[in-house]
């Protein structure tokens, strides 16, 4: 009977926490999005695999957003919205970063194929009216540049600066526009007055430090920076490999190709003219290639030197191979043990517990739940302490991170619906994540209730005391826990039911303390939690009674059908009955030995009401002097 009256209050908590209308309006189809959301969400796939864009917020999880003033859901920043496309570049935004993208493009052209145009003249004289058509189209991207960098705003004492002079000053006055400007200059002019030398455009290379910021801000961007830092550290050793390949192929032309054993080998042994195989652009360029490589790395041998500026030279390229292979065993294992960091970290704890384990002589079946606890928080990639690595942030920034990472569940809590937005900031700080597995019990009936519990992912079940029959299941946005927290129920602060997890389930734990410090500040909020506490425990009672009714009814029918079906009466019912014929014979007797006292006490009554009436008749009478003499002595 007892288990039956706490079943509704969960009940309808689960109905109400799930199924209940919210004042926040909800769009009949939350996966509907503006011509102006749609447009964004094509342009971020561009970079989806290396760049997490802006979540897609449905209608819904906006309009809960507004309500607790989240203004962080908009397409685009206030600043570049209010000022304009081209008035002001947000130094974080996306459009600063697309451009960078092209600047980089243009960088890592001339990069590549300046040197390479300039080893192998040939390869210019080929195409020599697509080279300059690429490369003037590179100078105009390089010019639009001083416009962007003039537009792009700058932090002065924590506040963005928008105006178009200031940044324009700002940027006159930084390092980065003398490279810039270094970077244009137009060298080109030389082409009237001599032949045609890509070396001379050599200048346009001063623009790398755009493509470093292109890759800094890439990789804070990217969700796989590990894999982003090992293409960059590859990108670099090639271009180095390229132009020392590049370097080693005219000092060969310079020297004579195969004029000794270490340049280039274009002659025939008997001399002669170049091969035909010598002659191709390819097989220069690879050889070339290969030779660097193995000079550079060291791996391989190579043709000694003979000449002085052939030692000169392979001495420089063993100097810069130690470096790069320094660099490329630093960072290389640098990024392996970055990406490993986390499950090395993770499974040094697990194997401490371990130890714990077996130290202390834990049983078989409780280490194996302990470790797929663990397997459950790795492969969902789950982080035991998520507290300590937010521990940095701003408390503000902290709660808006919570409330949109944990958005799909708190929106559908009922206590979170049209709350104050300091309520929910203040809130979200103190709830705890717990993660509970298959089996586990919340909370048992009669306990010390100390914390309330809102279920973010998972299943749970309410349940009898034995365990044997479910009561309700409660699903994400449910909530439990806040009666006995709250002292609302006649059991004071113990649990008025028993809940279970059926799988793995993620909830949220708010301690009692934690939560009524919150509601001291806010009185109007704990006030209404109050109420819907009193109208749950009155549901309680209300459907306690239907339920005992019915029941009632139930033991009436089968009482009218005895005399048509006998029923077998179990040992149990047999030993209540007769428990209850010796509690009514005990009652009788109880009650023949009452009325027993009752008449002796009445005759007693009686006998002391005759004795009293017979002593004030003898006072009246006259008596002797001598006695009368007695009775004054006295």
């Amino acid at each position: 009977m007892i288990q039956n009256e706490t079943v509704p209050a969960i009940d309808s908590k689960m109905n109400e926490g799930t199924s209940r209308t919210s004042r926040v309006r909800f769009s009949a189809n939350p996966d509907t999005f503006s011509e102006e959301e749609e447009a964004d969400i094509r342009h971020k796939r561009l970079l989806r695999y290396w760049y997490k864009g802006g979540r897609r917020y449905s209608e819904a999880e906006k309009a809960f957003l507004s309500r607790v003033r989240i203004p962080s859901v908009g397409l685009l920043s206030d600043g570049e919205t209010k000022v304009g496309w081209l008035r002001f570049f947000d130094p974080g935004g996306d459009r600063l970063y697309y451009w960078l993208l092209i600047v980089s493009v243009a960088v890592v052209y001339n990069s590549w194929v300046l040197i390479l145009r300039t080893s192998f003249p040939e390869l210019h004289k080929r195409r020599e009216i697509v080279w300059m058509v690429i490369d003037y189209l590179c100078d105009i991207i390089y010019v639009l540049d001083f416009f962007v960098s003039s537009r792009t705003g700058y932090m002065e004492d924590g506040i963005m600066q928008k105006d178009i002079q200031k940044m324009r000053k700002h940027y006159v006055h930084t390092r980065a526009f003398y490279l810039d400007a270094m970077s244009v200059v137009p060298l080109d002019i030389a082409y009237f007055f001599i032949e045609r030398e890509p070396a001379i455009r050599m200048n346009r290379l001063i623009k790398y430090h755009r493509f470093w910021h292109f890759l800094d801000r890439t990789e804070s961007r990217t969700s796989y920076p590990n894999l982003f830092r090992l293409a960059s550290l590859m990108q670099f050793i090639l271009v180095i490999i390229h132009w020392n390949a590049c370097i080693y192929f005219i000092v060969s032309r310079k020297i004579g190709f195969g004029s000794d054993s270490w340049v280039y080998p274009g002659i025939k042994e008997g001399g002669g003219n170049l091969t035909d195989l010598h002659m191709s652009l390819t097989r220069k360029y690879i050889y070339s290639f290969y030779w660097s490589t193995l000079t550079l790395t060291t791996i391989g041998e190579v043709p000694p030197p003979h000449s002085n500026e052939e030692y000169l030279i392979v001495t420089i390229d063993y100097l810069i191979g130690v470096l790069l292979f320094a660099t490329i065993v630093g960072n290389v294992g640098s990024i392996i043990t970055n990406q490993n960091a986390g499950k090395v970290d993770f499974q040094n704890k697990m194997d401490g517990i371990k130890s714990y384990m077996r130290f202390h002589k834990i049983p078989q079946h409780l280490q194996q739940r302990v470790i797929k606890w663990f397997d459950y928080l790795w492969m969902n990639k789950k982080h035991p302490d998520e507290e300590e690595l937010l521990q940095s942030l701003p408390d503000k920034l902290r709660a808006e991170l919570a409330i949109h990472v944990h958005l799909d569940s708190l929106r559908k809590v009922e206590i979170f619906q049209d709350c104050e937005a300091g309520f929910l900031s203040e809130l979200v700080l103190r709830l705890r994540p717990q993660l509970f597995s298959p089996g586990d019990y919340v909370c048992r009936k009669g306990e010390v209730g100390r914390e309330m519990y809102i279920v973010n992912r998972g299943k749970l079940e309410v349940v009898s005391e034995t365990g044997t029959k479910v009561y309700a299941v409660l699903e994400a946005g449910s909530y439990f826990g806040e009666i006995s927290v709250l002292c609302m129920s006649a059991a004071g602060n113990r649990r008025t039911a028993s809940v279970r997890s059926v799988g793995y389930s993620e909830l949220f734990c708010l301690s009692k303390h934690d939560l009524m410090e919150v509601l001291d500040e806010y009185p109007e909020i704990k006030t209404k939690i109050e109420s819907i506490a009193k109208q749950r425990l009155e549901n309680d009672k209300r459907r306690t009674s239907v339920l005992l009714s019915n029941k009632h009814d139930k033991n009436r029918t089968n009482e009218n059908c005895s005399d048509t079906e006998p029923r077998v009466k179990s040992r149990a019912f047999a030993k209540l009955e007769e428990r209850i014929v010796v509690l009514e014979r005990e009652r009788d007797n109880i009650l023949e030995e009452m009325r027993r006292q009752r008449e002796e006490f009445s005759n007693r009554l009686a006998d002391l009401e005759t004795s009293v009436a017979q002593l004030s008749r003898e006072r009246v009478r006259p008596t002797s002097r001598s006695f009368d003499f007695v009775w004054k002595r006295r």
